[in-house]
């Protein structure tokens, strides 16, 4: 492959693409690299026009105004931890293999991008500015782009060339102790928490795509089609709160989410109609163990049961209020106080059970579903989980200093998939063993995936990261298989995967049968685009980026269904 040149000229094909450091406003034009059929048929002509006349060429380069750090790291392996080398991008790439001609819709994937602002290096992988991925296919063709996601905290720290909100692990540094209890007072009013929505990306039920992190204040809608910021989503109600989980479970016909409640520990379950901004309570559990709320990133969910976990690793108020990371960041572990997971029916919003279970350190659940006896009656829910085997280190293990540092010693703490049993027979506990052998994916487990068909049913495969060992992160895509308790995993050596993300071939009726897609940054340092079968995990194709991108966190899928 060619090297790639990077064009100063602007391009005038694509308006989207200004030189404002902060990119286009809400309500200017709605140009970009993702036409969606009849919908922008002007767009769509002027797309193919410019197509045609670059068939030949390895990559169509766009360029515009840098990010506010520009990496120039002379270890190309360190790319997936460094900040993005410009602002924006968009681009036809490159394809080796075949994409499977019924593959339309766009891949969108949202993540930390920016680690740097001004003379401030962040501390942790959570802390970057978010930016968001997109990948179009269509025909058997693959378009690319890049935007950041213009949160309120993002602009401020463009503007002000300085951190100006609290971030994951981050506090904006006060000039004095009336600025620092100043800054206090916007910490309770939530006025001082981030916006950054870095974090995930879903569409919802009525077609909106809203990228979230664990404020509440930090839910952004976006425009899937140019991928630009179009506002913040605001909720219509007067629940109130800070936070809420990270993972919100969103299907054609429902969004729940958790909101822990900081000063009365315990938690909210919601549910959002589509086509609304109000959230309405299902019901509340109350926490078991103390002092405050387990954290909720994820939870997981059945046909008829949200499962609320409560983890032993806590909110902690005193850590909240500091202004220097403490080992844990915002939690703190107290396995003496136990750990739950509690059922709640969603028709009755009654807890129909809250069992205690063994210690666990949870960021993201798999999946669940109900076990029926012989009648037909629910005796029990099963919860798959990539589970850290109680271990906290995980934390301090995403620091990016430790993420850089990797020396080929192994210190990749351990991970399962850990498997919960969860007995509606009135027992007081249930039990939580491995579902597989976890050196069938080298000890590392995260970042899953499933058939959103089977959300909430039985089933037998996850996509997620495992390792080859010695590593410092999960290196590997992995195919789990629940039923033959086997993996199968891609690798290459140096290369650093993104979660992998299924997507359903349409009209299949075999769980596997569809593609599983990955943003990959390379040894080198440069980056593509992969696909895998999801039935024999063989790459089919891949698509080269024209620089490798930082990693990324999860994903979503947005049809193309005209």
């Amino acid at each position: 492959m060619a090297a790639v040149a990077f064009s100063t000229t602007t391009n005038t094909r694509f308006p989207s693409l200004s030189t404002d450091p902060l990119g286009p406003k809400s309500g200017r034009s709605r140009s970009g690299m993702f036409p969606r059929g009849c919908r922008l048929p002007s767009r769509r002509r002027m797309l193919e026009s410019v197509l045609a006349h670059v068939a030949t060429r390895p990559d169509i380069l766009v360029p515009a105004s840098p990010a506010p750090e520009t990496c120039r790291d002379g270890e190309g392996k360190l790319v997936a931890w460094t900040s993005i080398r410009q602002e924006r991008w968009e681009g036809e790439l490159v394809v080796d293999g075949d994409i499977p001609l019924w593959l339309k819709g766009t891949y969108l994937r949202n993540g930390p991008g920016i680690w740097k602002i001004g003379d401030h290096d962040f501390h942790h992988l959570f802390d970057g500015y978010a930016t968001l991925v997109g990948l179009h296919f269509e025909n058997g063709r693959l378009t690319a782009a890049h935007r950041q996601i213009e949160s309120e905290a993002y602009k401020a720290a463009v503007k002000n060339n300085r951190l100006c909100y609290r971030e994951f692990s981050e506090v904006p540094k006060p000039e004095n102790f009336l600025a620092y209890v100043g800054e206090l007072a916007n910490l309770f009013s939530g006025a001082s928490l981030t916006d950054n929505a870095n974090t995930g990306v879903v569409k919802l039920g009525d077609g909106r795509v809203v990228c979230f992190t664990e404020t509440i204040k930090g839910s952004i809608q976006i425009d899937p089609d140019t991928l630009e910021t179009v506002g913040r989503f605001q909720f219509e109600d007067d629940l109130g709160g800070l936070i809420h989980s990270a993972h919100p479970i969103v299907t054609d016909t429902e969004f729940l989410t958790l909101l822990p409640d900081l000063l009365r520990p315990g938690y909210l379950v919601v549910r959002m109609e589509p086509g609304t901004n109000q959230r309405k309570i299902i019901g509340r559990v109350d926490c078991r163990g103390g002092p405050m709320p387990g954290w909720v990133h994820s939870f997981p969910v059945t046909e008829h049961y949200v499962v609320v976990p409560e983890m032993p690793l806590r909110y902690c108020a005193q850590n909240l209020l500091k202004a220097e990371p403490t080992p844990l960041y915002k939690f703190e572990w107290h396995p003496s106080s136990g750990s739950y997971m509690h059922i709640l029916c969603k028709a009755s919003g009654k807890v129909v059970a809250s069992l205690e279970v063994p210690p666990h350190v949870t960021f993201h659940f798999v999946n669940a579903y109900e076990e029926q006896d012989e009648d037909g009656r629910v005796v029990g829910v099963v919860v798959d989980s990539c589970e850290h085997n109680a271990d906290t280190s995980i934390l301090q293990k995403l620091s990016l200093q430790n993420l850089r540092s990797f020396s080929g010693v192994d210190c990749l703490p351990d991970a399962r998939v850990g498997r919960f049993r969860l007995p509606l027979d009135g027992s007081a506990r249930g039990e939580l063993k491995a579902a597989l052998d976890p050196d069938h994916h080298g000890r590392g487990m995260d970042m899953c995936t499933i058939n959103k068909a089977y959300l909430g049913k039985k089933y037998r495969y996850a996509y997620a990261c495992g390792a080859s060992r010695p590593c410092n992160f999960p290196n590997t895509l992995t195919k789990i298989d629940l039923v033959e308790k086997t993996a199968k995993n891609w690798h290459e050596e140096g290369a650093v995967p993104s979660e992998p993300f299924f997507v359903a071939r349409p009209g299949a009726v075999v769980e596997d049968d569809g593609v599983v897609i990955s943003l990959i940054t390379d040894k080198n340092g440069e980056g593509y685009a992969l696909l895998l079968d999801g039935s024999t995990f063989e790459e089919i194709a891949r698509g080269k980026l024209p620089y490798g991108l930082p990693y990324g966190l999860h994903g979503c899928w947005v049809p193309n269904t005209e």
